[in-house]
């Protein structure tokens, strides 16, 4: 299996699960459960790719303390290769609210602030069959490093509503575009006008409705959400959608494979308090119903 190189953000979060989302006026309100773990989206598809049997490389930023102590071990524990740099103010941290409906709320507590860009090897760089750049300021330099390598460029928008100036040099150099559905008016629209301006994949997931994906010379293509009996926890179900699919490419599937086991491993992380799923394995996303 070919390695893959992600940039972006990973935090330490309590996540804390309540019936409903608390209105906006004073109140108390009493959890159904919580717990500390790994967040962030690079993380999400950091961990979910390594149970799926793909090497990875996180260049990510990460503070001197407790939290950033708590992250390198989970992940170098995953066998994932770590290339920090230094946060000026501390490991980025949330606390996210989850409801009983998959709704989330999520309080940033640290956002980090990086003492200088991460340092990737030239040889990690060559090595990587797929750059992922997830959406951070200190992504962008790995985005352009392995833009003027030739490198395959994957990019995750989650929610993006088609006009954010953040989102701008993200979405201009990725040869492979996934979004949600949730601030697009026409999804489909949106994948056609990707391939045309140069794309060669676009996908959006619509949670529960599943996703639809186009590639370069291909019609649009639909997967249903693959069933689940009871909903844990919906945090990283994307990030586990997108290793899915990723593990899947990379093994040489076609895009409506691809889709299928996205959607299983999607699947696998609702069921899981973890941002990877314990019983997520090729083996188990490839399995035919």
């Amino acid at each position: 299996m070919q390695p893959v190189l992600i940039a972006g953000p990973v935090s330490w979060n309590l996540l804390v699960h309540v019936g409903e989302l608390p209105p906006a006026q004073p109140h108390t309100v009493f959890a159904d459960w919580h717990h500390e773990a790994i967040g962030g989206t690079s993380a999400g598809k950091a961990l979910n790719l390594a149970r799926l049997g793909v090497p990875v490389t996180l260049a990510t930023v990460l503070g001197d303390d407790e939290a950033g102590r708590r992250i390198i071990s989970g992940l170098a524990g995953a066998g994932i290769e770590l290339l920090t740099a230094a946060s000026s103010n501390g490991t980025e941290r949330h606390t996210n609210l989850m409801d009983a409906h998959g709704r989330r709320l999520s309080i940033y507590l640290t956002l980090p602030v990086a003492a200088g860009p991460v340092a990737v090897p030239d040889e990690t760089m060559a090595a990587a069959a797929v750059v992922v750049a997830d959406l951070a300021d200190h992504s962008r330099p790995v985005l352009r490093a392995a833009r003027a390598a030739g490198k395959e460029i994957w990019c995750d928008l989650h929610d993006y509503d088609g006009r954010s100036e953040f989102h701008r040099e993200f979405v201009e150099a990725a040869d492979c575009v996934f979004l949600s559905s949730e601030r697009l008016p026409d999804p489909g629209a949106f994948l056609r006008d990707r391939i045309a301006a140069g794309a060669r994949l676009a996908v959006c997931t619509s949670g529960a409705d599943g996703a639809i994906a186009l590639q370069r010379g291909g019609e649009l293509v639909r997967v249903a959400a693959e069933p689940v009996a009871e909903v844990i926890d919906t945090n990283g179900a994307g990030d586990a959608f997108f290793a899915g699919f990723l593990a899947a490419h990379l093994r040489g599937e076609e895009l409506p494979e691809c889709l299928r086991q996205a959607a299983r491993a999607g699947a696998a992380a609702v069921r899981s308090r973890e941002l990877a799923a314990a019983d997520l394995s090729p083996e188990l996303v490839a399995a035919r119903p």
